[in-house]
């Protein structure tokens, strides 16, 4: 609670002194929202110019090489302050937010993102942040820096998957594992495996058997795509996991009207699909949001067929 309330207070003083947050920050009032309604759930669409940095982030081995890394402290902003965590990461206001308190947590080192070996810091994260939401998201599914470890924190009370969690309408329990609940999502278009537990160990377990069946479905990956949420609340740690199939889909390669420039995520995944051309905005449709899911998430009948062999 105390380290959260450390982290609320660098982004207020943060937006009072650099110029870029301050801008961006301000911009959010000017974001434009609409819903779509599913039955038991609904997806909001998210017009947020700024993200076009991260939506269109040219991510292949070429690209990457040729751009100084922007989490290393290094190459950070003067302006960009930071807050020590566990010694391995530190804590940074992001600048170009979705969230109206929105944080990046890189690691001091420069290593590959990858999620093996670094879950714990993920709950670690979690319980300390615990006003925000955790996520992770893999280097093929929305990391605009694949080659920096880092996660990220938004304010809980943004993502509509945490409310589906705790209505029990969209997701129902289907396995124990030790004292890991797993829930499956079968009608909620993004194939999910939820995990629900107080016990930081047992958590850790079942993620790696999740992460290894993944492997085999995936095996000439560097990792299976994926991204992750991580939410502690009440002494225990509930656990968002989304099997990818895609990076982007099809309509992000198109040209003219058929052109929609959407790059899945960890907050996409959640319910807020973010679109930084307001043209996109404007016609994108329930059924564009249907297709894209289904183009870039493992089906709901595979993941209940993967928990099953867990």
């Amino acid at each position: 609670m105390e380290f959260s309330k450390k982290a609320r207070e660098l982004i207020r003083e943060q937006i009072g002194e650099w110029d870029l947050a301050a801008k961006n920050y301000g911009s959010l009032k000017n974001v434009k929202i609409k819903t779509f309604d599913y039955g038991d759930y609904h997806i909001d669409i998210q017009f947020n110019p700024e993200r076009i940095v991260s939506s269109a982030a040219k991510v292949d081995t070429k690209s990457i090489e040729a751009r100084p890394c922007f989490l290393c402290e290094k190459n950070r902003p003067s302006q960009q302050r930071s807050l020590s965590f566990n010694s391995e990461y530190v804590v940074l206001v992001n600048p170009f937010p979705i969230f109206p308190e929105h944080l990046t947590i890189p690691n001091i080192s420069h290593t590959d993102q990858r999620i093996i070996g670094n879950f714990g810091s993920m709950l670690d994260l979690a319980a300390s942040l615990d006003d925000f939401v955790i996520f992770y998201n893999g280097p093929k599914c929305g990391a605009s820096a694949p080659d920096h470890l880092h996660f990220q924190a938004g304010i809980k009370g943004f993502l509509s998957i945490e409310v589906d969690f705790l209505n029990n309408k969209c997701c129902r329990e289907v396995r124990r594992i030790g004292n890991i609940t797993i829930f499956h999502w079968p009608n909620y278009q993004r194939g999910t495996i939820s995990l629900n537990g107080k016990n930081k160990v047992d958590l850790i377990e079942c993620f790696n058997r999740v992460y290894r069946k993944l492997q085999i479905l995936q095996p000439d990956e560097v990792e299976p795509m994926l991204n992750i949420l991580a939410i502690f609340e009440h002494g225990e740690w509930i656990i968002h996991i989304f099997p990818r199939t895609l990076h982007r889909p099809a309509q992000y390669f198109e040209s003219g009207e058929k052109q929609l420039i959407l790059s899945p995520a960890s907050v996409d995944m959640g319910g807020v699909l973010i679109t930084p051309r307001e043209e996109d905005f404007i016609k994108i449709s329930k059924e564009d949001v249907q297709d894209i899911f289904k183009q870039v998430c493992l089906e709901p009948q595979a993941v209940i067929k993967l928990i099953n062999q867990l």
